[in-house]
Order: C-alpha cells, then sequence, then structure tokens
C-alpha cells in the first residue's frame, strides 16, 4: 500500500473528517461487489462498507451507512432479493455505519451491537474527526439485541460470529465472522486509507486497536477475505499490513517518551515517517497518539 497517497486520499474523503451535512448525498452512487455467491458488499464513496448476507433465512446487514443514503443502500438490496432486512448488526455507533438504522429500524429491521454500543447511541456523543454532535437514537433506531463477548448466528447456512476484542476504534467495536464462507468483516479496527480515526473520546485506543487487529490475524486465514469499515476487500497480509503500522508508530513515539523528548521534539522525529505526510495533517493524530502513552 502507498501508504502516503493513502493518508492524503484519506484527508479529502474519509466521511468522518467532515460535517455530514457537507457531504452531497445525491451524488453518491453505491457499488455491489460479489464477495461469495451469497455474501456482498455495499460500497460508497462515503461512509461505510455494508456487508450483506442474503439466503433462504432473510437478510442480514452489516451496518447501515448514513440515513440519507438508505434508499440507495435499499435499492441496492432489492436488485439482489424481494425479501427485507430482518437483522442489523451494528459495528460501532458512528452515523456512517449507523444513520440508517433511522429508516431500517422502524421498518422491521431488528438491529443487534456490542452493548456498549447501544449505550453511546442511546446520548448525543461528539466525535472529534467530524467535530459534530451525534444525536442520540430513540425507539427502534436503537440496538434491540446486544451481547458482551461474542454472539453467534446460525443464519442462511453460516456459522456468523458477532465477536468484541475490547476497545480499539471506539470501544463497542464489533466484528463479524462468517465461518464457512471465511469471510470477516472488521468495522472500522482496520481501514484501508492510511491512519485510522482512533475515537479516543468515545472508549477508544491504539493498544486495544493493536490488540484486536492481532486477534483477528489469529482467526483468519491467506483464504480469509477481509472487508474493512472503509476501503477494498483485503486479506489477511493486508491487515498484518496495518497492524504493523501502527506497532512502528507507537514504538517510535515511547521511544521518544522514554528518550525524555517533549511532544515537539518527538514531532520532529516523523513517527509516522513512511506511511504518511507528517507535517499538518498527521499531528492532531499523532499528538492524541503520544498523549495516550504519557
Amino acid at each position: 500500500m502507498n501508504y502516503k497517497a493513502a493518508a492524503l486520499l484519506c484527508w479529502l474523503t474519509c466521511p468522518l473528517l467532515a460535517n455530514a451535512q457537507n457531504i452531497d448525498f445525491d451524488s453518491l452512487e453505491v457499488t455491489t461487489i460479489a464477495v461469495t455467491d451469497s455474501i456482498y458488499v455495499l460500497q460508497f464513496p462515503r461512509g461505510g462498507n455494508l456487508g450483506l448476507s442474503l439466503g433462504e433465512d432473510g437478510t442480514l446487514l452489516i451496518d447501515a451507512h448514513f440515513e440519507a443514503t438508505s434508499d440507495k443502500v435499499t435499492a441496492a438490496i432489492a436488485a439482489l432479493t424481494d425479501r427485507p432486512v430482518d437483522f442489523i448488526i451494528n459495528s460501532h455507533f458512528h452515523f456512517d455505519h449507523t444513520g440508517g438504522n433511522k429508516v431500517f429500524g422502524p421498518a422491521g429491521s431488528t438491529i443487534v451491537s456490542q452493548d456498549q454500543t447501544r449505550k453511546r447511541m442511546e446520548s448525543d456523543r461528539y466525535i472529534s474527526a467530524a467535530d459534530t454532535i451525534q444525536e442520540g437514537y430513540e425507539g427502534s433506531a436503537l440496538p434491540k439485541i446486544t451481547f458482551f463477548d461474542s454472539m453467534r448466528f446460525y443464519y442462511n447456512g453460516q456459522t456468523v460470529d458477532l465477536l468484541y476484542h475490547g476497545p480499539g476504534h471506539t470501544d463497542g467495536d464489533a466484528q463479524v465472522y462468517f465461518h464457512e464462507a471465511n469471510v470477516f468483516h472488521t468495522g472500522d479496527l482496520f481501514v484501508r486509507y492510511g491512519l485510522p480515526f482512533i475515537d479516543r473520546g468515545n472508549g477508544g485506543s491504539m493498544d486495544g486497536m493493536i490488540d484486536g487487529l492481532w486477534a483477528v490475524a489469529g482467526l483468519v486465514d491467506n483464504s480469509t477475505k477481509i472487508i474493512p469499515g472503509h476501503g477494498q476487500v483485503a486479506t489477511r497480509d493486508d491487515l498484518i499490513e496495518f497492524h504493523d503500522m501502527l506497532v512502528t508508530i507507537r514504538s517510535r513515539i515511547e521511544e521518544g517518551i522514554n528518550k525524555g523528548l517533549s511532544w515537539e521534539q518527538i514531532l520532529e522525529t516523523r513517527p509516522a515517517r513512511d506511511f504518511a505526510e507528517t507535517d499538518n495533517e498527521t499531528n492532531t493524530w499523532l499528538l492524541e497518539t503520544y498523549q495516550e502513552y504519557r
């Protein structure tokens, strides 16, 4: 991966770096990607990747995108099946993954999440990368079923595990593993736009993200098709490369701290060199990482 180009792309297109009110939703077009003969990715230029499982049991959707794109999500699903969305699994609480709850929930979809994700959604939450308040959800837009460490579906001929590896991107990240299909949806624990957004204000953690990625790497193999929270379908090697990038940056920052360097001195060592442009666009990200280890 060209991390410098990817990081620059993140600052131009990452959905949480601009308030949703500034997005031209009419211009967003969805692309449907077949991962297997019954599992798909619904992908937009902005917002998180949606996973979709179809079969004799019904329709299961991972994440629900923005509220404003719900009609496009519905149309993309209708092109594949005439059955409604029975279940939605929220990978975490951010609005570019859960806004559609406000449409699909009232329409009859049962929403499932890690328990902390529901708690985050129950009240207004500040999201620093968007510099915006995500207002609390109500009623059927909230998850009705939650889990703590793991939960299992037997659905559409698949053993589907919902997994929680602790705080990472947020403190309620859920990953979804379709065992027989060998497909894994990571949510925003793993993304393909360069440096990740770690939502420390809502329980996210660099250490937790690194540990979670390593746990996922131990569950998948070289044949697994990995659906990241953002970006193209990936492999285990891609996930490990992302993990190793975070380990390297963390190590460089910790080395500076151990040497007694100030933040300004650590920044001069360019801890994210080789992975991103390390001037203005990464300063905030690096500062937050530095503060996590002080």
